[in-house]
């Protein structure tokens, strides 16, 4: 038996979604943050699968991206660097254990996706004392901690994101029932169509500065 073949099905029991699928949820959700009544927590889910589709990144990898690693193309955040297209951006992925660093082009819909989580951001952290935080993920509504409230504004954690996959899994499985294929619970699946096609872009790999 191939134990390393065997190992790979261990970790992902359950197979991707189609690519067709895949893109759905970003075009379902791209449309969605951008509504005039658009939820934070919509758009940043938003921002979660733009970045995902671009990178290739896990959970881990996103918790760990900083406002400061994006290159939004406005000369507001990040740093300019090398050729790209109109509209372009980019973003420093630390991919992994071993927290590879790497910088992913951006298209122009993700760029647009992103300067409005930021104007998202700065609002959900308004009410916190200091400074907005570094982490480009942040709760978007007060939340429960062992019995303790915390503030909207503060970094999100895996499991935040977690839950906020399912909550949309459900609400969109219960808004278009019999008419199209129910959402996976576990937004791996809808990660994997993407970098088993392709559609990753590689990046650049960095040596970071400790």
């Amino acid at each position: 038996m191939d134990k390393s073949a065997d190992h790979t099905a261990a970790r992902y029991p359950r197979p991707p979604v189609t690519l067709d699928e895949a893109e759905w949820v970003w075009r379902e959700l791209a449309v969605e943050a951008m509504r005039p009544d658009g939820k934070p927590e919509v758009v940043r889910l938003a921002v979660v699968a733009g970045l995902t589709r671009a990178t290739g990144a896990r959970y881990g990898d996103l918790l760990r991206v900083r406002a400061e690693d994006l290159d939004l193309a406005d000369g507001t955040h990040g740093r300019s660097e090398g050729r790209r297209g109109a509209g372009e951006g980019s973003v420093v992925v630390r991919h992994g254990k071993h927290r590879t660093v790497r910088r992913h082009r951006l298209s122009p819909e993700v760029v647009v996706l992103l300067r409005h989580w930021m104007t998202v951001r700065t609002e959900l952290a308004a009410e916190l004392e200091g400074s907005v935080p570094r982490a480009l993920l942040l709760t978007v509504h007060h939340t429960h901690d062992n019995g303790t409230t915390v503030s909207s504004g503060l970094p999100i954690t895996r499991q935040g994101l977690v839950l906020s996959w399912r909550r949309f899994v459900h609400r969109t499985n219960a808004r278009y029932g019999a008419t199209r294929p129910p959402l996976p619970t576990r937004f791996e699946q809808v990660r994997r169509a993407w970098t088993e096609a392709g559609l990753v872009d590689p990046g650049v790999k960095l040596v970071e500065n400790k």
